[in-house]
């Protein structure tokens, strides 16, 4: 599937991660994806991101789109004929964006849910609140941008986890057919990270028993992103 090159603002983004055992996170992951692992975990989590001035190369923004959407995605690596790569697994998208939700997986990659969000962002705090339309995912975030990560994270730095998310760039998702994953490539002007402490990090996906055993995800950082100019690429789509 060809995306016409389309780019805007990514206004907000948040990366919300938990560490998983690898061999329960392989148990959700289609060929040919292994868990990317940091220190022996594998790293999943929700991308939240309000994205605005959305438009094709020459239209004036005034023609953009805004939206607010979420992700849930797992780091994965693959190997092919062409050596070994990295980015992101995406077991199911939400927006909030009804022209997102009709031409995701048509238009362009990547099939979307219809959700409803309440965001309150004064530029250092956050609270997030999502419920998808068909009542499967539930996301509260509440947090508020720090100095440091957390000391149970199993980063030891801002910059480690910096270098460990960055080149994730490129995300397959999973489609409704179950035969084809959807590739897009999202190419930053820059890539600048805070961290987030947060004070409640819930996602029903991860809480779900029977996807996730009791205790198997845990919270281990969030990070945000600000004010950053971007544009959405295809990849080649992959066939399972």
């Amino acid at each position: 599937m060809r995306l016409p090159r389309v780019h805007g603002l990514i206004k907000r983004r948040l990366l919300v991660n938990f560490r998983l055992p690898p061999a329960v996170v392989q148990r959700h992951l289609p060929q040919p994806f292994v868990p990317k692992l940091h220190d022996g975990h594998a790293i999943a989590g929700i991308c939240l991101i309000r994205l605005e001035a959305i438009r094709p190369k020459r239209f004036p923004r005034i023609l953009g789109l805004a939206s607010e959407n979420a992700a849930h995605r797992i780091a994965v690596t693959w190997e092919d004929s062409h050596g070994l790569h990295e980015g992101v697994y995406i077991p199911r998208r939400d927006t909030d964006s009804m022209v997102s939700h009709l031409a995701g997986g048509r238009l362009f990659p990547g099939e979307h849910q219809r959700a409803r969000f309440r965001v309150v962002d004064d530029g250092e705090h956050v609270d997030l609140q999502m419920r998808s339309a068909d009542g499967l995912v539930e996301v509260t975030i509440v947090g508020r941008t720090v100095a440091a990560l957390p000391p149970t994270s199993c980063f030891r730095s801002l910059p480690e986890a910096s270098e460990f998310f960055e080149p994730g760039c490129v995300g397959y998702s999973a489609t409704a057919s179950g035969a084809r994953l959807d590739g897009i490539v999202l190419r930053t002007h820059g890539w600048s990270v805070e961290p987030l402490a947060v004070d409640k990090a819930y996602s029903s996906y991860f809480a779900n028993e029977h996807l996730f055993p009791e205790g198997s995800a845990t919270f281990d950082c969030a990070l945000v992103m600000r004010n950053i100019p971007h544009e959405w690429h295809s990849a080649a789509d992959m066939y399972v």
